[in-house]
């Protein structure tokens, strides 16, 4: 088993796909990480040395990964809120920001926040 940034990886994933349990970290940005270290991406994470394994972890070391990422993604919506700009708006209200219909689709985007967690923007 391998541990890198407090996740278990098991041994019969291939490594790329088994960086992805890491938060900030997907298929694409994975394949980058192991290229530039110079491991082939289809090894199993049993198959892993402990040389490789270091080389991983600082290589993990140096991005933005995990709490820290999240604690600045809080932040950037955070922001748009504070400036109450539309992206701001509909984050507080807990509907679709990306511009995707509200006619019949939005249940999602309204279950996730929560009636009780939407606050209504206040008008000037």
């Amino acid at each position: 088993m391998l541990r890198l940034m407090g996740h278990v990886i098991p041994d019969n994933k291939s490594i790329w796909i088994g960086l992805t349990a890491i938060y900030g970290i997907g298929r694409k940005k994975s394949e980058t990480i192991l290229a530039e270290i110079g491991i082939d991406k289809m090894t199993k994470v049993k198959e892993i040395t402990d040389e490789q394994e270091k080389t991983i972890s600082e290589k993990l070391k140096t991005m933005v990964l995990e709490n820290d990422l999240k604690r600045e993604v809080r932040g950037h919506i955070k922001r748009l809120k504070e400036i109450k700009c539309y992206r701001g708006m509909r984050h507080n209200l807990g509907l679709p920001v990306r511009g995707q219909s509200t006619k019949k689709h939005a249940k999602t985007a309204k279950k996730l926040l929560g009636r009780s967690r939407v606050r209504p923007v206040l008008k000037k």
